[in-house]
């Protein structure tokens, strides 16, 4: 079964235009094709939205293989010729690279299984040869477009209104999990898809965990309580860390949130065009090594997003890779001190020329309830 798609959401243009600079790409590596198994790629490159796709690109066909479920989906969403078939790979993929008279195959190895890398390799006829291409679609991605920063402006906005909402009633007694589930409930109630990613309310020790699951633990006066949410809007992600607590902080805690705050905006005050990504990095250790907290940041200063959460850039001490205008990228540097907690102040920024522009605009003083 063939089926066109006569419209694209975001506009049929687009589409093109990112296929044309994949095509750019590809011969720049000397690659016929690329095999996009990623469904975020996908989605960027084609405007396909559902869980079951993958699609072959050359410079004269753009083809989608995905199943019945999907087909009037499809249909309507696919800046391509679809394909409907009821095994992917093996009626669908390897057919068209067969006869699709390309030689040098590029596939995406950090996306594509293994599982089926050896199903192609071992299907696919004699001289067609299967090459690793890193990152071709990501960094194609690195640089958003006016139509895809403003769905992250609303996704941001989304995310600031569900915390204000939830995080003045939060009380002791509470669960972490209590406020993870309002938040989340609260970002659909406003539009949002569902949240970014699994949102953490950590609080006492265990904010001391970067990356801690909200859980079953009741909040209690006086601890540190770190929030980090984001919206899933129309496909497109944000992401806001901010600090609360029960009552009155202790000197501790208050000294902590202040050195992060410090070290947040010196970051933010180095974002622009042209900067390497390690110089806004360097801003945020400088300031915390001044109070003497550098190893307790243990992760990089920030990372790009987008349609995933976690997407190029990095900001990290050694990524010498220059921001560009466009670029849609968080900052939130964080100090992690078992036994006592964890503070870490972050937002999602738009690299301009002139700066960075902050999306998730709100107070970022610590919240004392």
């Amino acid at each position: 079964m063939t089926a066109r798609r006569p419209s694209s959401p975001a506009g049929s243009r687009e589409f093109e235009l990112r296929q044309k600079r994949l095509l750019e790409s590809l011969a720049a590596q000397n690659l016929d094709a690329l095999i996009v198994s990623a469904a975020a790629n996908i989605r960027y490159l084609l405007g396909f939205t559902g869980s079951a796709g993958i699609a072959v690109i050359g410079a004269d066909a753009a083809v989608l293989f995905t199943d019945p479920r999907y087909a009037a989906q499809a249909a309507e969403q696919a800046a391509c010729r679809v394909r409907v078939v009821r095994r992917l790979i093996e009626n669908g993929l390897i057919p068209a690279i067969a006869r699709g008279g390309w030689k040098r195959i590029g596939f995406e190895p950090a996306r594509l299984s293994f599982a089926v890398f050896e199903q192609l390799r071992g299907s696919l006829p004699r001289g067609i040869r299967l090459m690793p291409a890193p990152g071709l679609v990501e960094e194609l991605r690195e640089v958003k477009s006016p139509s895809e920063i403003d769905r992250i402006r609303r996704a941001a906005a989304t995310a600031l209104e569900a915390y204000a909402r939830v995080s003045s009633e939060i009380r002791p007694g509470l669960r972490e999990s209590d406020v993870a589930a309002e938040l989340d409930y609260q970002m659909r109630r406003l539009g949002a898809d569902g949240p970014a990613f699994d949102t953490i309310v950590a609080s006492g020790q265990r904010s001391a965990w970067p990356h801690a699951d909200a859980s079953s633990k009741p909040i209690a006066a006086g601890e540190p309580i770190l929030i980090d949410l984001g919206a899933r809007q129309e496909g497109y992600t944000s992401d806001l860390t901010r600090m609360v607590v029960l009552g009155r902080p202790g000197r501790r805690l208050a000294a902590l949130h202040r050195a992060v705050l410090e070290a947040q905006m010196a970051a933010l005050e180095t974002v622009r065009e042209g900067v390497a990504a390690s110089v806004v990095d360097r801003a945020a250790r400088r300031v915390l090594a001044r109070h003497g907290l550098e190893r307790h940041f243990v992760h990089s200063t920030g990372h790009g997003l987008g349609l995933e959460i976690h997407e190029l850039p990095r900001l990290g001490t050694r990524e010498s890779k220059r921001l560009r205008a466009g670029m849609v990228i968080t900052i939130e540097p964080g100090v992690y001190l078992p036994g006592l907690g964890g503070v870490r102040i972050e937002d999602t920024v738009v690299v301009t020329a002139g700066g960075a522009e902050v999306l998730t605009n709100s107070s970022k003083q610590l919240l004392v309830l």
